[in-house]
Order: C-alpha cells, then sequence, then structure tokens
C-alpha cells in the first residue's frame, strides 16, 4: 500500500469518508495516520518509533473511533514516549491476562463483521468445548507450540476440518494479542512453515463429507409421503425444497418478506451475504396459506404459538421418515436435476441457489438476478417433483 503523506495539513472528517483508496493517509506530521485496507475497512494507527525500532499501534475502528478520539489517543500515547515508555509495553496484568479471557472478549468484538450469529456462536463452541480445557487458564504469553498442538492432536485425525478450522481461530486469536502487545514472538498456531511440519495436511488426513442428498430420481415419491403429513415441519420442508433454500433461510422467514408471489431474503439470513429474492411457484404459496392459517398472529412464515420453528425440526422430520440424508442435501438434488434434467443454463442454477460468484471481474458486470427466468425454472422444478415433467426437456446422450 501506498502512504499517502499530508504533512502540512490535518486531516478532515468529510476526507476521512470520501477517501476509499487503500493506503496511509497522515493525520499531519504526529505520526497518527488513518490506514485503508483493500477491504475499504478504515483503521487508526500511530507510527513512532521506540529504541531504534519503528512500530504501528492500532488506536481503533473508523467512524466508531472518532478524528477527535484518536486523536486523543494519539496525545496520550506520545506522552508516553516523551517519558521513555513504550505505550505497547505490556503491563504485568496484560501480560498475565488468560487466553480465555482474551479470547472471549476479541469473538465479541468480532460479531459485528461476521454475517451471523451462528458463526459466532460455532467460533465460541470449538474454543469452548477443545480449547479452553489445555489452554484456556495459560497466560497469553506463555502459550507456545506445545500448547497448541495439545489442543489439536486429540482431534487431528477424527475431526478434520474442526480441528483446522480451531487452528485458525487460534492463530487470529494469538496474532491479535501480539497486535495488542500482549505477547511477542512466533505465532505457534500459524499453519505455513510450522505446524505444517508437525501436522499431518488436513486434505490427506480425511475428506470433506458434502451433506447426504437424495437423488433427484425419488424426489417425486418423496414429496407424495411428505404432503400425507400433516406436521408443520413437513409443510416447511416442502416448502425449503421448492424453494432451494436454506434451513435458516426459511426457519427465520416472516411474513412481511413476501409481496406478490416474491420471498425476499435479508442480507443477514443469507450466506452470501446480499439479499436474495425467491419467485415463488404456485404450491410454494398453497404452503404459505395453509401454515398462516394455523398461526394467524404470528410474524414467521411457519411457526408454533408465534414461535418459530426450531433449525433442527426439518431435519428430525427426515429421520422419523426413515431417509438418512440432510435437508441442506436437497439442493444438491435441485442442482443435479437442473444439469441432469432440463436446459435450463447453470448461471439460472447458481442464482437460484443463491451462491456467490467467485470470479470478481463477472460479479462486477452481474446486475440483473434473472427473477423472470428463475421463476419458470421454479416451476419446472415444482411439476418435477409433483411426478410432472410439465416442460423440462430431459438431456439425451449423444
Amino acid at each position: 500500500m501506498r502512504e499517502r503523506r499530508r504533512m502540512a495539513k490535518q486531516l478532515q472528517y468529510a476526507q476521512i469518508t470520501k477517501a476509499t483508496t487503500p493506503g496511509r493517509y497522515f493525520d499531519g506530521g504526529s505520526g497518527l495516520h488513518l490506514l485503508i485496507k483493500r477491504s475499504g475497512r478504515k483503521y487508526w494507527v500511530l507510527r513512532y518509533t521506540f529504541a531504534g525500532r519503528r512500530r504501528d499501534m492500532g488506536l481503533g475502528v473508523f467512524p466508531r473511533q472518532s478524528l477527535a478520539e484518536a486523536r486523543k489517543a494519539s496525545q496520550a500515547a506520545r506522552v508516553q514516549l516523551d517519558s521513555g515508555i513504550d505505550p505497547l509495553a505490556p503491563t504485568p496484568a496484560v501480560q498475565q491476562m488468560a487466553f480465555k479471557e482474551f479470547a472471549t472478549s476479541y469473538v465479541q468484538d468480532r460479531r459485528a463483521e461476521w454475517k451471523n450469529a451462528t458463526h459466532a456462536a460455532q467460533w465460541l463452541f470449538t474454543l469452548q468445548k477443545y480449547a479452553f480445557p489445555f489452554i484456556g487458564c495459560k497466560p497469553l504469553a506463555e502459550i507456545a507450540t506445545e500448547d497448541v498442538l495439545a489442543v489439536l492432536q486429540p482431534i487431528w485425525t477424527t475431526k478434520t476440518e474442526t480441528a483446522s478450522r480451531l487452528r485458525g481461530r487460534i492463530e487470529r486469536i494469538l496474532a491479535a494479542a501480539t497486535t495488542r502487545g500482549m505477547r511477542s514472538g512466533v505465532n505457534p498456531a500459524v499453519w505455513r512453515g510450522h505446524l505444517d511440519t508437525l501436522l499431518p495436511i488436513p486434505r490427506k488426513v480425511s475428506r470433506v463429507q458434502h451433506h447426504a442428498a437424495l437423488a433427484f430420481g425419488d424426489i417425486p415419491v418423496f414429496m407424495e409421503k411428505l404432503r400425507a403429513r400433516a406436521a408443520l415441519a413437513a409443510l416447511a420442508l416442502e416448502f425449503t425444497i421448492l424453494t432451494a433454500a436454506r434451513t435458516n433461510e426459511v426457519t427465520g422467514a416472516e411474513r412481511h418478506e413476501v409481496i406478490d408471489g416474491v420471498w425476499t431474503v435479508p442480507a443477514e439470513r443469507m450466506k452470501a451475504g446480499r439479499v436474495h429474492r425467491v419467485p415463488l411457484c404456485s404450491r410454494a404459496l398453497t404452503i404459505l396459506m395453509i401454515a398462516a392459517a394455523r398461526d394467524a398472529d404470528s410474524p414467521y412464515l411457519f411457526s408454533r404459538a408465534g414461535r418459530k420453528l426450531s433449525n433442527m425440526s426439518m431435519l428430525i422430520l427426515l429421520r422419523r421418515m426413515g431417509y438418512p440424508i440432510t435437508v441442506h442435501g436437497f439442493r444438491s438434488t435441485f442442482r443435479d436435476w437442473v444439469s441432469e434434467c432440463t436446459q435450463h443454463s447453470p448461471e439460472l442454477a447458481e442464482m437460484a441457489l443463491a451462491h456467490a460468484i467467485p470470479n470478481k471481474a463477472e460479479a462486477a458486470y452481474r446486475r440483473g438476478d434473472l427473477l423472470q427466468p428463475r421463476r419458470l425454472l421454479m416451476s419446472d422444478w415444482e411439476k418435477y417433483c409433483a411426478g410432472d415433467p410439465g416442460n423440462v426437456r430431459m438431456l439425451r446422450a449423444a
């Protein structure tokens, strides 16, 4: 990143809010500057030299930390420097802060940037179950490679994916502690050039287990059995299948999100973090009418006595029906059906599934969401699920 120095002029609020180019924007010659990262996030940093070593001290995130507050914090640090004290030098109390205390605080501070509460809950769960029993009470400054291995080795070959994610979380927490001056030296949880010499490569230990799915050819019979059930979970599951949606998108859905036959899922409930519009087929709309009649005063699409349906209810229903598959697996069923049984485009199927576009250039040029073509696609899916191929044209091998 380039340094955009403003040695003669101090930063102005309007300038800060409008600035988008990654780099460092200095506030006069004080050493305080605004650091804009490629992600667009803006951070206050004080750059100074102590004992011949140049250091960067984080002073908060803009706009949560205002320009005035950043200047005040910078001035306080300068007072310490004038007294011969490194403001990043940890106090004895900070040096003794336990991993559990700092990690819990770290997760709380990061909640705002994560897509949903589930992500934060997963972080805390893995830390509480696997890390805290070994290093929870240990001071941050004392955590070494052997401590991290004590956490990871018991689950590295049996719960490889979980262990790999946990390692990354510990690495980030310890990196943050280093930035805050609470520890120093090599991060003992870093993978490349460190733990990769001590632990097997994850992809060679076990394969990622995909969600168990139903073959698309079995969907009509399954849907007939599903419609014979009167449970609310059966209605929700059928709706989920017909819309190719994710479980949490459906269980958290509210009635005001459905307007003129289109269900608009807000960004905070979407995995990709973007608003997603879903054209509802005739049967999906009928399901919503039936569900609404069961709990007339509820704000949710699927609820009992005003309480939304549990995320586990549809999976439990599948188990009771004798199907060893997952709710999420029906998205794969839908995708396979589009590829093997229709002439609808792969792009249309990916949009129906609300998958993120990996190609950034393509994502930048894509403006619409192809709602009308997707309406035809979901109508064909509805007919197929009901045992009627309708307008679907079966593809034949050449």
